[in-house]
């Protein structure tokens, strides 16, 4: 194989970071809320990579980017970072994290359109075919049958929270992928991480909300849930996913890391949650289009 799928396979391996982080930020959010997880998360995310840039580049802070970097990745944390994130994990807790990112499912199509227009992207025929069978297996793998009719419900809130989360991720991917050029993808999370967390910083403050962190950097089982997070969410995930656009288109990139719902159905059987066939079904179908994309 070589590296002909590594921007694919990064976006792949994404998916599996952003299960696992869903599920601790969820457990952290309901503990903590999701103002104070979203801030803690970006501090110990800053401080994973700047470990990590000191063992690859000598420094622990990103250098080397140049002023049109900075002015898109920056944008791109404000949007993606910020916004998304704050609708996003503020989904985790109205409808929790499997729903969340069933919406976020979403964000490929919205990403493969705005690169469209942004970026000048073209997708081939059969690409298009990938992504629009691995969005239609995600959502299968969540419509369930009452009373003989198949339905599909959730909060029309969380719904609207989360599809906010799914547009961020989608300007944050396009916005990153405008600005990064062939800069390191972990710095330029790091970038991100910044204006997100400046962000977060101005609305906390004006909200007069910083009781909550006293409790929550107190609480070991709260610190232990965002940190796990952490490494498999802004850090590693991030990195991984700013890479994955670098090596490949960013809808097809967008649509391999949204099978993050598909492999929440595991630990959900593991815990005793019933699994309908038609989820089942729409695993397959999510997985055929993975494979399409890997022909």
């Amino acid at each position: 194989m070589g590296t002909t799928y590594i921007g694919e396979i990064a976006a792949l391996v994404t998916s599996f970071c952003w299960a696992a982080s869903s599920i601790s930020f969820e457990a952290a959010g309901r503990k903590a809320g999701s103002l104070v997880v979203n801030y803690i998360r970006l501090f110990l995310a800053f401080c994973m990579l700047g470990i990590f840039g000191l063992f690859t580049t000598g420094s622990f802070f990103p250098t080397g980017a140049g002023e049109q970097q900075w002015l898109w990745l920056s944008i791109s944390g404000m949007i993606g970072f910020f916004l998304g994130d704050l609708f996003l994990f503020k989904s985790f807790t109205v409808i929790g994290s499997r729903l969340s990112m069933l919406v976020m499912t979403f964000s490929p199509a919205l990403t493969a359109l705005i690169g469209f227009f942004m970026l000048n992207e073209r997708l081939q025929l059969n690409q298009v075919l990938a992504i629009f069978l691995i969005i239609g297996g995600i959502l299968m793998a969540f419509i369930g049958r009452e009373k003989g009719k198949f339905v599909f419900a959730m909060s029309f809130k969380g719904f609207l929270f989360a599809l906010g989360g799914a547009l961020g991720q989608s300007f944050g991917y396009v916005f990153s992928k405008k600005g990064m050029g062939d800069y390191d993808p972990f710095a330029a999370t790091q970038i991100r991480i910044i204006t997100g967390f400046i962000c977060f910083t101005i609305l906390i403050a004006v909200l007069n909300r910083w009781s909550g962190f006293g409790k929550a950097l107190k609480d070991a089982k709260t610190m232990k849930l965002i940190t796990i997070g952490s490494f498999f969410g802004p850090s590693l995930g991030v990195g991984l996913s700013l890479y994955a656009l670098t090596k490949t288109e960013t809808g097809i990139a967008s649509a391999l890391m949204a099978l993050t719902p598909i492999l929440l159905i595991v630990p959900a059987f593991f815990k005793g949650r019933r699994i309908a066939p038609m989820e089942l079904i729409g695993a397959f179908v999510s997985v055929a289009g993975v494979m399409i994309l890997f022909l």
